[in-house]
């Protein structure tokens, strides 16, 4: 089950002026279950986005570059889940371009006006038919309100739908922002290993929105790890519909940052949380690098160590396996001697070995708790990075080993 994640109440969702969402069961794998969503967007919307930096980018992913390179008016994005559409060749790329133009012709739109994205197993053919005959379906459920329906529409291996609302008050007028995402596993970054939507009423311009969702993404959904494999099909896209009458600059920009990237963290923290087979979230927390890049590379060489992560999972304090990975981490002029690593509040190891006050007993009661804390202080210099990643369980295993049945 997640760790310490309740599922979204539909009530605390917020509408975002200009959306409307509609969801339809296509059975694109599965039948009965909730598989294919709409988008629509108020015309004037803007939509910027980060994708994945995988080289094998699924088709999805190409289409939707190049339909936003094309700077028209974005008017609807289309989601299925149960294939991917990923290493399926030129065949795959005609599939997503059939999938916008049959979408846009039911909303009186151009094909490069709607954005296709996918999730699910890769190297599968593109059930077009099936999403095509699920579309009318999406179009007539079409709701400002519908966005608890649509978390659960873009699940896979998800046991618990991700959706977050938050408001802030810019210029005296209330901005909303809602979003959603999905991921379990496969979840690295570069660029945020999930489909991600987040969508504001501010008034953002194009340039402007596209520094924000990077920014927002590099402070959240790229410092998440469940088993460091990059997928094929990530997307984080940020929607501005303008509708408060908010307009967001240069003035006011750092509070619409700071609430998107509130939501995007939730998001990406519940990705964690829902990590496949998870039991335990794990903070860490790396302080005193030289620069971002140093810590991040400490931080997630703890948090891809298989011996690492199975440890959290059996409780045991084998906190060794914590300085191996630091020091094989690639830092090649890192002094151990002067390194600190805690677990929560316990000191674990100073100077170069294990602390004179650390007690077996006091790691046994930390490892015990689902969540935890793993600090890492360098004493290099004033940089600090935080990571989010969750241990292996046999659980683990059995999903990944059963996904495509």
């Amino acid at each position: 089950m997640p760790v310490n994640l309740s599922a979204p109440v539909a009530g605390q969702l917020l509408p975002v002026a200009g959306v409307s969402l509609g969801i339809a069961q296509a059975g694109i794998k599965y039948s009965n279950r909730k598989d294919l969503l709409v988008i629509q967007l108020d015309a004037g919307s803007n939509v910027a986005g980060v994708f994945t930096t995988n080289r094998f980018c699924a088709a999805p992913v190409v289409v939707a570059r190049e339909h936003l390179a094309a700077g028209q008016d974005i008017r609807a994005l289309v989601v299925n889940t149960g294939n991917a559409n990923a290493g399926t060749g030129e065949a795959g790329i005609q599939a997503a371009r059939t999938t916008c133009a049959e979408l846009a012709k039911l909303l009186g739109c151009e094909p490069e006006q709607v954005l296709p994205y996918s999730t699910g197993v890769i190297m599968e053919p593109l059930p077009v038919e099936k999403i095509i005959a699920g579309m009318p379906q999406a179009i007539a459920n079409l709701k400002a309100d519908n966005w608890f329906d649509a978390a659960h529409a873009i699940m896979t291996t998800d046991v618990v739908a991700k959706a977050v609302s938050r408001q802030v008050q810019i210029n005296g007028k209330t901005v909303t922002v809602t979003g959603m995402s999905k991921g379990s596993g496969m979840i690295h970054p570069n660029m945020a290993t999930m489909l991600g939507y987040i969508a504001t009423d501010g008034a953002i311009s194009q340039p402007l929105l596209q520094l924000l969702v990077k920014d927002a993404a590099n402070a959240s959904f790229n410092c998440i790890t469940v088993d460091g494999d990059t997928s094929t099909n990530d997307a984080l896209m940020l929607i501005a519909t303008g509708k408060s009458g908010v307009v967001i600059d240069d003035t006011n920009r750092w509070q619409m940052l700071e609430v998107v990237t509130e939501v995007a963290t939730l998001l990406a923290q519940a990705i964690v949380r829902d990590g496949e087979g998870a039991t335990k979230f794990i903070t860490i927390k790396i302080e005193g690098g030289k620069d971002e890049a140093e810590c991040k590379k400490i931080g997630y060489a703890i948090a891809h160590s298989p011996l690492v992560k199975t440890a959290f999972f059996a409780s045991d304090p084998n906190l060794g396996r914590i300085l191996a990975a630091i020091g094989y981490a690639g830092v090649t002029d890192l002094n151990v001697e002067t390194l600190k690593l805690y677990l929560d509040d316990v000191l674990v190891a100073e100077h170069g070995g294990r602390a004179a006050s650390y007690q077996e007993a006091d790691g046994q009661r930390v490892m015990q708790q689902s969540d935890i804390t793993i600090r890492v202080v360098l004493n290099r210099g004033a940089v600090n990075a935080t990571l989010w990643t969750c241990d292996f369980s046999y659980d683990y295993v059995k999903i990944n080993a059963s996904y495509r049945s």
